[in-house]
């Protein structure tokens, strides 16, 4: 085995697999009203299993940091079955029509094997991409999301043909679809699960549990500002995303398809380029600065040629691709940086009470956008508000978000985390 213990095959790959499958909670989209006409729900109620989902990432992330830093074997097992119970489960409760049925596997059971599942190969890419933190955690979070670009042609393909009214010419598809893939990320997750491996040397890694101090880490100030800004860039790439049909559909443009994997590909690629990028930066906050003047730009850009009313169609399509790759380099960008001013012996307890901010804005980001469009029944009145969101994200970054290392450690402790930070 001695030539696959390399880095691309025990940390790249198995990261890749792990999430490519659990990022297909993003096709999210492609089956809803299938399943609320399937059960006979509305659209709205169904809506609840994918907020639940993304919180409940957020959520076991938290307080799943400690059990990733253990044992990484123990976790990404853990991850797989529940993920892939929670998906098995999906199909069972969408055939029995139980909507409480789905909340339950959907949202709270395969939302289990998310959060646990995207923490669990960071921290030993980072290990075995020393000098390249950024590039690593770009190259896994990227499978996180280009799962929507791989999965939805198959998601499609089971199931099936449509009739004029775009349902489904075979309703019960919708539940065996979910059995299939559950199938398929067993195998992937599994795969993914025997593969991930520490490099030589960091396989017994003791975890100073005692000292970790939970305390410490919320009340700091770094730490703060790093989840603010965090949460503001999902709240608004989402505010955004979740509106991208809408808005191309009320300028008349056509191939929303096309434009749903050319952003998808943008929010991929962001992934990886604003992380790596980050690596050749003397200090990684500044990526964040970067991405939220670029997002800044592009809305400033739109509302002034008030591309909307217009139908500019080119500045709206540059503006989704613009916020996709941002919205995709700060879940990149944020392990690296958490690495630098946490130090990397507890990165993943720090990184995964971090992703507590995408919980929250799981359910913010959405309803921002649903409530303003409701109140004032206006595109740029939405564009303003990220706008203003952005510009405190981008104060919270350079006044708030200090270049100092944080020592987490107790005083005794303290020389042991200098020499593990640096």
């Amino acid at each position: 085995m001695g030539n696959l213990d390399n880095k691309w095959m025990r940390a790249v790959l198995p990261a890749l697999l792990i999430h490519c499958s659990i990022g297909t909670v993003y096709c999210w989209s492609l089956f809803k009203a299938d399943i609320a006409t399937y059960i006979g729900s509305s659209v709205s109620e169904v809506e609840w299993a994918f907020s639940l989902a993304i919180f409940v990432l957020g959520m076991s992330a938290a307080f799943g940091g400690k059990l990733v830093e253990k044992d990484i074997h123990k976790s990404s097992l853990i991850a797989a079955l529940f993920f892939v119970v929670g998906m098995a489960g999906t199909g069972f409760f969408i055939y029995q029509k139980s909507l409480i049925g789905i909340y339950v596997s959907y949202g709270i059971v395969m939302g289990i094997g998310l959060g646990i599942g995207y923490l669990t190969p960071v921290k030993t890419l980072m290990l075995w991409f020393e000098k390249q933190k950024g590039l690593a955690t770009g190259l896994a979070v990227a499978g996180f999301g280009l799962a929507k670009v791989i999965a939805s042609p198959l998601m499609e393909k089971l199931l099936g043909e449509r009739n004029n009214e775009g349902i489904l010419v075979n309703a019960e598809n919708i539940y065996t679809m979910f059995y299939i893939l559950a199938g398929i990320y067993l195998v992937m997750m599994v795969i993914g699960h025997l593969l991930l491996k520490k490099p030589a040397g960091h396989e017994e890694e003791s975890v100073q549990a005692q000292s970790f101090s939970y305390r410490k880490v919320l009340t700091n100030r770094t730490f703060i500002g790093i989840w603010l800004m965090f949460y503001i860039n999902i709240s608004c790439g989402l505010a955004l995303i979740s509106q991208e049909k809408g808005i191309l559909a009320f300028i008349g443009f056509g191939a929303i398809g096309l434009v749903s994997s050319l952003t998808a590909v943008f929010n991929a690629g962001g992934r990886i380029a604003f992380s790596s990028w980050a690596d050749r930066l003397k200090d990684r906050n500044s990526i964040y600065k970067l991405i939220f003047i670029l997002s800044i730009s592009a809305i400033v850009l739109t509302v002034v040629f008030d591309g909307i009313n217009n139908s500019i169609a080119i500045l709206i399509i540059a503006l989704l691709c613009i916020v996709n790759a941002g919205y995709g380099g700060g879940f990149s960008s944020l392990p690296p940086l958490l690495s630098d001013r946490f130090g990397l012996d507890s990165v993943s307890t720090v990184h995964g009470l971090a992703l507590s901010a995408w919980a929250v804005a799981g359910l913010t980001g959405n309803q921002l956008s649903a409530f303003i469009l409701e109140t004032t029944q206006s595109y740029n009145m939405v564009l303003y508000v990220i706008m203003a969101l952005f510009a405190v994200a981008t104060l919270i970054s350079i006044f708030v978000v200090k270049p100092d290392k944080v020592y987490l450690e107790s005083a005794e402790s303290n020389k042991d985390e200098q020499i593990a930070v640096g």
